[in-house]
């Protein structure tokens, strides 16, 4: 059995094809232990840390950060037995190097001939005066050439190569060449006008990729003239950005007399984000979503003023003042009182039946870096008022940090998503797939509010409610919205009447 294995992207859940690495954790020749965390990969759900399947030594990382690789492919290697001495020909290399030649395979090439040998035959002369070696190794026959450096300034010619060593003698009793003028090469050579040499030019054609050409044509510059500045001498976006910067500022001063320039509209202006990852997924799932289930949305504006006191009073109690108690707690807990009330609030289309479910896995939509994502509590209505405090405290932290688990984000029944947290009333949210119904909650604001029939102060909020419109008809709806905002205008009175 081989001591090279080589760790595939597994599939992280749920029939994810592909990830993007965001980040190695090991290096090459790193020692690493079983299940050690060796690399971030972020998929369609979540970022997540994917640990090593065998100890022992790095030998190659097949893709560098940044990349998105197909479940199943091969991320890395690793030699599980780096104590047995080293692999003939197995040196470890960042992906991408070639291997430098072994010693075997250096030594299995044969020597040079001593003496004259055949013309044809390796190291023997052949038609044009060259020897033919094996490619990669015998004796240099050329002078190593530089590639001419770039100009310092604009007009500048670049620097000329040195020249080439000059011929051997010739020897014997063979005549001398019939003397001629020396020819100088081209490179020594004195133009009458010193134009900048291009080395984005291999045998007078230019090297661009086509974009960097359309971008050229679009701004008026001649590839021809420029240097390049990117591998093998090839022409970049930024040469030919930096050869328009340098026109404009030539010919600025003759044209200051214009007040005003016009506005340019191009790629410069513009920022192209990729679509991967959760953002792909969240889109394609609200696409599904929205023209599959006949939305519907209700509104109901309440006052919330004893909600409010009540999370006051419940933080100044000794075993809550290290929870976190916001409005959003007692929205939950009026959601799943309300459910227990209408329990096909909470089911699914299924075709041809609706699957009402007994449990409530409830979501709560968080904003992260990237992207929205929907993890829920799984089995909420069995948790206390403390146990979902503690539940809802512990998905915000692991979705703002990136950490919330494929698993975490599945099964979801009902979602409440808190848009008041930046200051907005109220939305319509659309329905996450597989989903009935999901709540929005406003911003609580103090306005004027006719309070036991007088005009008071009192601090108001506005919930919205979608709901599929093939499960829940306007009458169901509107019970189960009347509820939720029952309980949050008198929490107190809610959980003596209904538990």
């Amino acid at each position: 059995m081989t001591r090279i294995k080589e760790f595939n992207l597994p599939d992280l859940g749920e029939g994810l094809t592909e990830g993007e690495i965001l980040g190695w954790l090991v290096s090459v020749g790193d020692t690493i232990e079983l299940n050690q965390p060796i690399v971030e990969v972020e998929t369609a759900k979540a970022a997540v840390e994917i640990p090593a399947k065998w100890g022992g030594r790095v030998r190659e990382i097949f893709h560098p950060a940044g990349s998105t690789v197909e479940v199943g492919t091969p991320i890395i290697a690793i030699d599980t037995d780096p104590d047995a001495g080293e692999l003939p020909g197995a040196t470890a290399r960042p992906a991408g190097e070639l291997p430098e030649p072994s010693a075997e395979a250096l030594a299995a090439v044969p020597p040079a001939p001593a003496g004259p040998v055949e013309p044809g035959l390796i190291g023997g002369p052949a038609p044009g005066g060259r020897t033919p070696v094996l490619v990669g190794y015998g004796p240099r026959t050329t002078a190593a050439k530089r590639r001419p450096r770039k100009p310092t300034s604009p007009g500048t010619p670049p620097t000329q190569p040195r020249p080439a060593a000059a011929p051997a003698q010739p020897t014997g009793n063979r005549p001398p060449p019939p003397t001629a003028e020396p020819v100088l090469p081209a490179a020594q050579q004195v133009a009458p006008v010193a134009e900048p040499v291009s080395t984005g030019q291999r045998n007078g054609a230019v090297l661009a990729k086509p974009p960097v050409r359309k971008l050229a044509r679009d701004l008026g510059v001649d590839l021809r003239t420029l240097t390049g500045s990117g591998p093998l001498g090839s022409i970049t976006r930024d040469d030919v950005h930096q050869a328009v910067a340098a026109t404009e500022a030539v010919a600025e001063p003759a044209g200051r007399t214009a007040t005003t320039t016009a506005p340019s509209f191009d790629a410069d202006r513009e920022r192209r984000i990729p679509i991967k990852g959760v953002r792909k997924l969240t889109a394609e799932n609200m696409v599904a979503s929205a023209f599959t289930a006949p939305h519907v949305t209700e509104f109901l504006t309440v006052d919330v003023t004893r909600s409010m006191k009540a999370l006051d009073r419940l933080r100044s109690r000794p075993d809550w003042r290290e929870v976190r108690c916001s409005p959003l707690l007692l929205v939950a807990k009026a959601v799943l009182l309300a459910v227990g009330r209408h329990p096909q609030v909470n089911s699914t289309w299924a075709g041809d039946e609706i699957v009402v479910k007994e449990y409530v896995n409830l979501g709560i939509a968080a904003a992260t870096e990237r992207g929205l994502i929907v993890p829920n509590i799984k089995d909420a209505g069995r948790l206390s008022l403390r146990e979902l405090a503690d539940a809802m405290t512990d998905l915000v932290k692991t979705a703002k940090a990136g950490r919330t688990a494929p698993a975490d984000m599945a099964g979801g029944t009902f979602t409440i998503t808190n848009v008041g947290v930046f200051g907005v009333d109220t939305g319509t949210p659309i329905l996450p797939p597989g989903e009935s119904a999901i709540l929005a909650f406003g911003a609580v604001r103090e306005m004027p509010w006719v309070h036991k029939g007088k005009v008071r102060v009192r601090q108001v909020t506005t919930l919205a409610l979608s709901f599929d419109h093939r499960i829940i008809d306007g009458e169901l709806g509107s019970r189960f919205l009347a509820d939720v905002g029952s309980f949050l205008a008198d929490p107190e009175a809610a959980l003596l009447a209904w538990t």
